[in-house]
């Protein structure tokens, strides 16, 4: 079947859900960098969201968006629907897409745990990197995992500079004009936090206390690192904008992102 509408709407779904996701971990993000609030990572911003009115109606459709993302992740990585190809930077590229929807279906048992649908969420990222720990060695899986989110910072950046990301949309020139500033304000502040984990696990690669710990770096962590540099507050709040933006870049791909389903 070419181009099941279902397929498209799911994916849809899928941006406009870690659009909500980013956007409430940048508003947080400002609070905390004034005093108001703590920074939030994605689980937390799931937190958030469920204790708002009508929270658990939302949560629901929050799951089913991001059932939908990690669906379509899969299907990008899987039929190359982008036509990254096998070249190593297009394998590296589909590997990072089902690495995305690793990650997007932990989230999505945690939201279920935060029903009571599942007696408890995992670690995610945190449970996938000491698992592998456990066979080839905590520091070896920092270094590894620094090197991977460093990768995926600088494709960040360059898809932002390079203006990539419109080979991927289906809108006017009008719109885009509104379009490119959000992209590339967005995607620049999310692969800044992404080199900042990079770092993170760098650090945890070189000190000799890393194979001790159980925790691994994240998005809050990336935060907290931002919120203590000199003049740190003001670095956080412009994260948190940039965050919001990279959440509205999000929710312009929900409704402008050429879906491509290729023929089963």
């Amino acid at each position: 079947m070419r181009d099941p509408e279902w397929i498209k709407l799911f994916a849809r779904a899928g941006y406009g859900a870690r659009g909500i996701v980013y956007a409430i971990v940048g508003i947080f993000a400002i609070l905390a960098a004034f005093g108001a609030g703590d920074e939030q990572n994605t689980k937390g911003a799931l937190g958030k969201l469920i204790e708002q009115p009508f929270g658990f109606a939302m949560m629901w459709i929050m799951i089913g968006g991001l059932v939908g993302y990690t669906g379509w992740r899969l299907i990008q990585a899987i039929t190359d629907t982008d036509d990254h190809g096998t070249s190593p930077k297009g394998l590296a590229i589909r590997a990072g897409l089902l690495a995305s929807a690793g990650t997007y279906s932990a989230l999505t048992i945690y939201a279920l745990s935060l029903l009571g649908v599942l007696p408890g969420g995992v670690s995610g990222q945190g449970g996938a990197g000491n698992m592998f720990a456990g066979f080839v060695g905590a520091r070896q899986v920092a270094l590894i995992l620094a090197i991977v989110f460093l990768g995926v910072a600088v494709a960040h950046v360059y898809k932002a500079v390079r203006r990539k990301y419109e080979d991927h949309f289906e809108a006017d020139a009008a719109t885009m004009r509104f379009i490119h500033p959000v992209a590339i304000t967005g995607l620049i502040a999310r692969g800044i936090v992404l080199a900042v984990i990079a770092l993170l696990f760098s650090y945890r690669f070189l000190s000799s206390s890393s194979a001790a710990s159980s925790d691994t770096p994240g998005l809050k962590d990336a935060l907290n690192f931002i919120q203590g540099l000199p003049a740190g507050g003001w670095l956080l709040a412009m994260m948190g904008a940039g965050l919001i933006l990279f959440a509205a870049y999000s929710m312009s791909e929900a409704v402008w992102r050429r879906i491509n389903i290729k023929d089963a």
